[in-house]
């Protein structure tokens, strides 16, 4: 086997942030000595999440056993993913910061199943995946990351299932979504059909032109090449966009 050396476009806080999380567990849970340091096992979780590489390529790069990198990229991203903000903090850290809108949008995880999983496949992609609702400041910032549900569970659905509009609307947050939210009787959403007056016209353009710069939190999250195409547990897709979010608002903070 050959080894080489790779960056990894993160800042050396991010890896102290990760490592410190790490530190302070495994001294609460009485466990002071591994295979990895802290700060081994933080950057081995960064490249998993960055790059995308299989458990046995990261235990390979790391010198571990196949199983030690699982157990120890999962127990990691656990705990970043504890420390993503709840859906009510979120909404109101966002109507604190004097928002002038927020944007809600779902993407879609693709995962490594057949056809034979329909729960998983999503007629709109035509794909199979896991959808994930994210709510977005106006500059395309993500604020506020979902759990995972099946890619066949519709936007508007997966939205009422977490409560989100009923939130944003509580707090009085202007919402703009696509039309995957139709027959929502609180979020923007565009004019359908055709043939539609110009007024209409105009005003979706101008809905367009506001929220598509929200809509790029959905891209930011796929930077991170662990989120293009699961080949975990499909249901680790909401825990593993959560710690990603967490990791995110830290490299934000540092640069």
């Amino acid at each position: 086997m050959l080894f080489y050396r790779a960056a990894l476009p993160l800042s050396s806080r991010t890896l102290a942030f990760v490592s410190g999380i790490i530190r302070r567990h495994r001294i609460s849970i009485g466990s002071l000595w591994r295979k990895l340091n802290p700060g081994q096992q933080a950057l081995a979780v960064l490249v998993y999440l960055r790059k995308g590489e299989t458990f046995g390529e990261l235990a390979a790069g790391f010198g571990i056993g196949t199983s030690t990198a699982w157990r120890y990229v999962n127990e990691a991203v656990a705990l970043l993913a504890a420390r993503a903000p709840k859906l009510r903090k979120a909404v109101r850290d966002a109507k604190k910061a004097g928002y002038a809108y927020v944007v809600i949008d779902g993407t879609l995880i693709p995962i490594d199943r057949v056809a034979a999983d329909r729960p998983f496949y999503s007629g709109k992609h035509k794909k199979h995946g896991m959808n994930l609702q994210v709510i977005a400041s106006p500059g395309g910032d993500v604020l506020w990351v979902s759990g995972a549900l099946p890619g066949s569970v519709h936007d508007k659905k997966a939205e009422w299932i977490w409560g989100v509009l009923a939130e944003l609307e509580a707090a009085g947050l202007v919402t703009l979504a696509d039309k995957g939210y139709q027959g929502s009787a609180y979020a923007k959403i565009p004019y359908r059909g055709k043939n539609k007056p110009q007024s209409q016209k105009d005003a979706n353009k101008a809905h367009a032109k506001l929220r598509s710069p929200g809509e790029r939190a959905n891209a930011q999250l796929k930077t991170w090449r662990i989120l293009r195409k699961l080949r975990c547990c499909p249901w680790r897709a909401g825990q593993l966009a959560k710690a990603i979010h967490v990791l995110q608002v830290r490299e934000a903070n540092a640069g």
